[in-house]
């Protein structure tokens, strides 16, 4: 173990303090680890990014083009999980489209899977629109452990209280879109470092009283587009400087361990909430959060 945290400390201070240097293929493979487990398991990989960030000096914009390749890797995993459902959905969606074109209008109720569609589609929205409207105040967040510590009680919390709660079972036919958007406003919260992203929009499925798979899948499926969205908007910037070729390898092996992480990390958390054991995260979070409360209190 010591071993492992010496490197760890070692490739960190290598990738983020040396600038031109380049990544070795340990760096890769465990910042791809990382990033794949943290993304869907509910403990916010935002919240992690901005703690490591702090503890060892990082500056982000060094090793911005490496977390936007990362993030697709996640993509990958998303597809690799759901992309008959993807697929099915892209299908449906042309149909609608059709639909509306020729005058028969949007047919929600026309099958499960255009509603889940149009449901995606209403989730989707709090989340672009708090992001353009708070960016900047959600990214001054990085910069506070304080603030982080705060998100990550409270990530675990929500955690805690989902599993309190009476589940109705709802499936797609019966969700509603007042259901959908209660699961966009948790995934709102989730720009904010500390807040998970997949555990407070599968928390905000199980208070709209979603049927504890679909509640999992919806979050997951809704998950791709502020991932693919905000990998679009920061690749500009991330790749203006361009990438060494001497990194492209521990890279690529980065981008495909973070995408073997994310399936390992979604179909377990397929199983972690059909056996109702998400509290378990309530405690990892709590005890991250509550140390780095008393890092800020005592610093």
């Amino acid at each position: 173990m010591r071993f492992f945290k010496e490197q760890i400390i070692l490739s960190l201070e290598l990738l983020y303090k040396r600038g031109a240097g380049t990544l070795t293929l340990f760096e890769g493979i465990i910042l791809g680890l990382i990033q794949g487990l943290a993304e869907f398991l509910p403990i916010s990989s935002s919240g992690h990014l901005a703690i490591v960030q702090h503890f060892f000096g990082i500056n982000g914009e060094k090793v911005l083009p490496f977390a936007v390749l990362l993030h697709v890797g996640t993509l990958v995993s998303l597809l690799v999980v759901y992309y008959k459902d993807y697929w099915a959905l892209i299908v449906e969606l042309i149909a609608a489209c059709k639909d509306i074109a020729t005058g028969k209008g949007l047919r929600v109720n026309a099958n499960e899977t255009r509603r889940l569609g149009y449901m995606i589609i209403v989730a989707t929205i709090p989340t672009a629109i708090v992001g353009v409207l708070f960016n900047d105040f959600f990214s001054s967040l990085y910069n506070s452990m304080f603030a982080v510590g705060i998100c990550l009680l409270i990530t675990g919390l929500l955690l805690f209280l989902a599993e309190k709660m009476p589940q109705r079972g709802k499936g797609v036919e019966q969700m509603k879109f007042r259901d959908a958007l209660l699961v966009g406003l948790f995934q709102s919260a989730a720009i904010a470092p500390g807040i998970s992203r997949s555990g407070s929009t599968i928390v905000g499925g199980l208070f709209g009283g979603l049927d504890r798979a679909l509640a999992v899948k919806f979050a997951f499926l809704i998950s791709l587009p502020p991932i693919l969205g905000a990998a679009i908007l920061e690749a500009p910037e991330a790749f203006a400087s361009g990438l060494g070729t001497a990194d492209l390898l521990p890279i690529l092996l980065g981008v495909l361990v973070a995408a073997v992480a994310g399936v390992f990390a979604i179909k377990a958390m397929i199983h972690i909430v059909s056996g109702k054991k998400l509290y378990i995260f309530s405690y990892y979070t709590w005890i991250v959060g509550a140390l780095l409360l008393i890092y800020t209190f005592l610093e």
